[in-house]
């Protein structure tokens, strides 16, 4: 399979100004000459554009420009051919029916990445930056993922790898000639102070991927409130679109609404949900039973009370219920006289008709979150969860290695648990022999990526 030449659309499916067919592979030229007719026969040097035209036998397909990468400078380590076609759906499917027929296989989803990596041309930290680019909804997300894309993660993850085969090393000295090394002397002056100050550093690298999960990620956060609070008013007016349904009638909203803002950065992965109050109809008893499903998977509660009517038993129950979780309270109505008391602790008054104060709204997410936190010029952030889980474990195995030694177990014991820090820590580069996760990880790109 990774010796055959293979073929995709690596351009975003629909019509446009151009699509791409692209092919990777030893037999890439080959497979081109049999469809590719230019003026330009005698050679196609690389890191160079020919113009010409795609041929079936004597049927003109289209005017093409073609680029070629000879091997090993391309981002696969193998030749590539790019076909710049016209961006029509069928020119593209047509010319990359014809590559396949003379010899070509369609490529997997992610298959020019996972070639990249598996040839060394990227490690995966960086294969995985990859998809975060294309994925990336902020700037923010694309420094982080730009970060990875240099290496920064790699170099990071390498640091700290090479710190720990240093103590493993001095370990192993002493095991293999144990007259030139006291143990006792060599746990408590060597071992424990530098395995202690590799666990400083891991801990501050997920300390700070919080951060960097929330920007990749985003927050969940579910709008709730009682029926007729302007729950769903406070959606539209954050997004600046009418997403979800307006009225004056109570249970408009019976089930869950989605949408999704940006603010300096942070990305709020909004759900406007059903008013919760009692009720005997069914279907709006559903509504609110997600809404309370909402309510335990949010990250952030925005809790809107309408301040125009005195608060009522179900403004309490929600107040109880959220008490615990990160939330900002939302006076709505703001436009309208005032009936609750501003006794709520850093509660927002908002008119979400006339969007007054949304921006004070917005600057106490933003400093939630963000605010003082982040330095993408200074420090390297984790922002992938396998990444993140990866540096657990080594966290997890660095903290045993410390019991052992405190308790004076031998130095081979504590080695162990060094070992298996490192091992987990390689893994986050792709130091795996599991061939099923790195099928699973590349199968998340686009086709043609």
């Amino acid at each position: 399979m990774q010796n055959q030449t293979i073929a995709a659309i690596s351009t975003a499916p629909g019509i446009g100004a151009i699509s791409i067919v692209r092919m990777s592979g030893d037999e890439a030229l080959e497979i081109l000459s049999k469809l590719f007719h230019s003026s330009h026969t005698n050679s196609f040097p690389s890191h160079t554009i020919r113009y010409g035209k795609i041929m079936d036998d004597s049927q003109l397909i289209d005017e093409v420009l073609v680029s070629y990468f000879k091997a090993p400078n391309t981002f696969t380590r193998e030749d590539i051919v790019e076909i710049n076609t016209h961006g029509g759906v069928y020119i593209a499917e047509r010319v990359l029916g014809l590559c396949l027929s003379h010899g070509a296989r369609l490529a997997e989803n992610g298959e020019f990445t996972e070639r990249a990596f598996l040839n060394g041309r990227i490690d995966l930290t960086e294969a995985e930056s990859v998809l975060d680019l294309i994925e990336s909804r902020s700037e923010l997300s694309l420094k982080l993922a730009t970060q990875g894309l240099e290496g920064k993660i790699r170099d990071l993850t390498q640091t700290l790898r090479n710190q720990l085969l240093d103590i493993i090393a001095k370990i192993e000295v002493n095991i293999d000639y144990p007259e030139y090394d006291d143990v006792q002397e060599l746990t408590e002056t060597i071992l424990i102070p530098n395995t202690e100050q590799v666990k400083k550093s891991i801990q501050h690298i997920l300390d700070q991927a919080v951060y960097g999960q929330l920007i990749k990620d985003g927050v969940s956060t579910a709008i709730v409130g009682r029926p007729n609070v302007g729950k769903s008013s406070l959606l539209n007016a954050l997004i600046n679109e009418e997403k979800a349904i307006v009225t004056d009638v109570q249970g408009t909203t019976r089930d869950t609404v989605e949408g999704r803002l940006n603010i300096g950065g942070v990305t709020l992965n909004l759900v406007d949900t059903a008013g919760i109050r009692e009720t005997v109809d069914q279907i709006e008893k559903i509504g609110i039973e997600k809404s309370v499903k909402a309510i335990e998977n949010a990250r952030l509660i925005l809790l809107v009370i309408d301040q125009s009517e005195p608060l009522q038993e179900d403004d309490k129950k929600l107040l109880a219920m959220t008490e615990n979780k990160e939330r900002i309270i939302i006076l709505n109505k703001d436009d309208l006289p005032k009936k609750v008391d501003r006794t709520f602790k850093d509660a927002i008054p908002i008119s979400s008709l006339l969007k007054k104060n949304l921006d004070r709204l917005e600057e106490t997410i933003h400093t939630m979150y963000l605010s003082g936190y982040l330095d993408t010029s200074q420090d390297v952030y984790l922002s992938n969860a396998r990444h993140v889980g990866k540096f657990k474990e080594a966290l997890t195995h660095i903290d045993q290695a410390l019991i052992t030694a405190r308790n004076h177990y031998p130095v081979d014991m504590i080695e162990m648990d060094l070992k298996e820090a490192w091992l987990r820590l390689g893994e986050v580069m792709g130091e795996v022999s599991d061939t099923a996760l790195i099928d699973t990880l590349f199968s998340q790109f686009c086709l043609g990526k």
